[in-house]
Formats: C-alpha cells, structure tokens, sequence
C-alpha cells in the first residue's frame, strides 16, 4: 500500500460520517474527502474493495505497533500502555457506528477482517498475560486461555451501538475505561502500585501530544 493510498485511506477514517456510510458511493465519498474520484479508482474496483481495503490498513497499522517496539524484556503493563497509546493516536477518531455500518453492509469482508484481528490480538494478549504472570504483576491464579476470551469480548462489545451509541459514548472515553477495568482485574498488589504509578505519567504523555 503506497503513501498516496495511505494518505485517501487517512482522509476517510478522520471524516466524521454523523449518518453513517448508509448507501454512499465512492463518488459520494470523493466529494466529502475532497479527493478526486479517479483517484480513488485508481486503487480500488469498488466500493466493497474500498471497504476491504480500509479494513486491511487498520490490521496492518495494529501490526506495525508490535514491529515498531522492541517488548523483550519489558514490564507488562508498560507492554499493554505503550499499544493503548499507540491505538489512542491511530485508531481514536474511527467511529464505532461506521464499524457497525460496514459489519452489516458487507458481512462477509468484515466477517474475515474480523477473524483475522481477533485472533491476532487474542495470541498477542495471552504473551502479555503470560509476561506479567512471570514478572510477579498479574495474578499467578489467572486462567490465560479464558481472560484473554474475555477481553476480546470487551472490544468486541466497545463496537456494539445497541450497547454504546455513538452520538452518546465516543471510543477514547469507552477504551479508557476498560483498558483501567482490565488492568486491575488481572494485576496482583504490586502490579496495580505499578500501574496507579504509571498512569499518570501516560495521561500526561497523551495530554502533550494532543497539544502538538
């Protein structure tokens, strides 16, 4: 995926889409984005491919998180902080109607895009759970295999509107709230001292860049 088609990609995850996608056309979307249409044919046949494609750069940008940090030998929670401020600054501004939006419009691209982030993050989860178990941080009574199901079933229902409308509820303040949740059901005494420690600290990184 070239910097051009990176750039459209950009331009359609930071529009808001207040309606949702409903039954927009590319030609639709080019006037909203402000990038000519045959641009956007230039890189893809279609709308479903559009779709397609936007979904592929998101599992690629979570990727990228994990090649772009050297974790080895890195304090859990310091490893589950870093990817939270990395999904803050990347993935924040997606709304999660348009999820739902695409999940029903095109079941069958989401359904594998699906599969493929969940299992994903779900082996990625049970490396953090395993880490923090032999660092002395998370509880040593945890069961990997059923905790890490569990929080995939929390991301899942972040991106659930029946559960969280959009108009009321926006990602940050929903991530925010079971990434600290999630924290302090799996960290044993010294790990959430460790982890009261550095959230501060994170909150005020966060604060800095949005400054900039």
């Amino acid at each position: 995926m070239n910097k051009e088609f990176k750039e459209i990609i950009a331009r359609i995850r930071a529009y808001p889409f207040p309606d949702g996608l409903g039954e927009m056309t590319i030609e639709d979307l080019s006037e909203k984005i402000n990038v000519p249409t045959e641009l956007i044919y230039k890189y893809v046949e279609d709308e479903k491919d559009l779709v397609r494609q936007i979904l592929k750069f998101e599992r690629e940008s979570f990727k990228v998180i994990f090649s772009d940090h050297d974790f080895e030998g890195v304090n859990a929670i310091d490893i589950l902080l870093t990817v939270s401020k990395e999904i803050a600054t990347k993935f924040m501004e997606v709304s999660p109607g348009i999820t739902f939006d695409i999940k029903t419009k095109y079941p069958d691209v989401y359904k594998r895009h699906f599969k493929s982030r969940m299992d994903f993050i779900f082996m990625k989860i049970q490396i953090n759970l395993q880490k923090g178990i032999s660092q002395g941080i998370y509880r040593d009574d945890l069961s990997i295999e059923l905790i890490s199901r569990l929080y995939l079933s929390r991301l899942i229902d972040l991106h659930n509107p029946d559960f969280f409308p959009p108009e009321e509820f926006n990602f940050e303040t929903l991530f925010d709230a079971m990434f600290e949740n999630f924290i302090r059901s799996i960290a044993n005494e010294e790990g959430i001292r460790y982890w009261e420690k550095k959230k501060k600290i994170f909150k005020k990184e966060l604060k800095k860049e949005e400054l900039q």
